[in-house]
């Protein structure tokens, strides 16, 4: 039986700010860096060590797990990033304060764009202020203009498939510090949660979730570390 910790970076500071985030790269608040130093204080305690760890290439999520990693006595531990493990992309919406986005266009509407499963934000417009083609991280990608969590599970899924389930497969122990989409979309692929329930499934900021998977990589039990902060869990 492998082990596998999903960790969400610490607050950013556009959650504080409460604006759409997607793929820009905002860093963690001080709040959000002493939730990673705590998230791998409770790994310590756990008595975890990990063999793999994976995050995305944006520094809140670098940076949540670098932190933790250190806190647990594994600083020294090759982290993996890769965009395919990226916040979902949020389109047009990107950068937009939620509040004055929901007085724009209605509360329904912008309800509809964040928690549908299927129906993504309008695109992002080419050449703006948060056109990502330039950057060099997603150098010679495919990577997209918007995204539904649906689409998120899309990119995400083949990266598990070929990079992070070989590894679990054969009993390492995985740490995977990400965001609060992609790792929806990896905790759908474990817990088999439906389309219309997963949108549900809240993550907190920096609260190790420990999930214990059988041969097949379905998970047979899960739980933070946490408990304080802890949210409903499909298992």
């Amino acid at each position: 039986m492998s082990k596998l910790v999903l960790l969400r970076h610490g607050q950013s500071q556009w959650n504080l700010e409460n604006r759409f985030t997607g793929w820009v790269d905002v860093n963690l608040t001080a709040q959000g860096e002493a939730e990673a130093i705590r998230g791998g204080e409770l790994i310590a305690q756990e008595g975890l060590v990990f063999d793999k760890a994976f995050s995305s290439v944006l520094t809140r999520a670098n940076r949540t797990a670098e932190l933790a990693l250190k806190a647990a006595g594994q600083g020294d531990l090759e982290l993996v990033r890769d965009w395919r493990l990226n916040e979902r992309h949020y389109g047009g919406l990107t950068g937009l304060d939620k509040a004055e986005t929901a007085a724009k266009h209605g509360e329904d509407q912008v309800k509809v764009w964040r928690r549908s499963y299927d129906i993504p934000p309008p695109v992002l417009a080419p050449g703006g202020e948060y056109d990502f083609a330039a950057d060099p991280r997603y150098a010679g990608q495919a990577i997209p203009d918007t995204e539904s969590l649906k689409t998120t599970l899309d990119r995400v899924e083949p990266y598990w498939n070929s990079d992070i389930a070989p590894f679990l497969k054969k009993g390492d122990t995985v740490l995977v510090a990400a965001h609060g989409n992609s790792l929806r979309a990896i905790a759908k692929l474990l817990f088999g949660i439906a389309d219309d329930k997963i949108v549900d499934l809240e993550i907190p900021t920096g609260n190790p979730l420990l999930i214990e998977l059988n041969d097949n990589l379905k998970a047979v039990s899960a739980r933070y570390l946490d408990q304080g902060r802890a949210q409903r869990l499909p298992i």
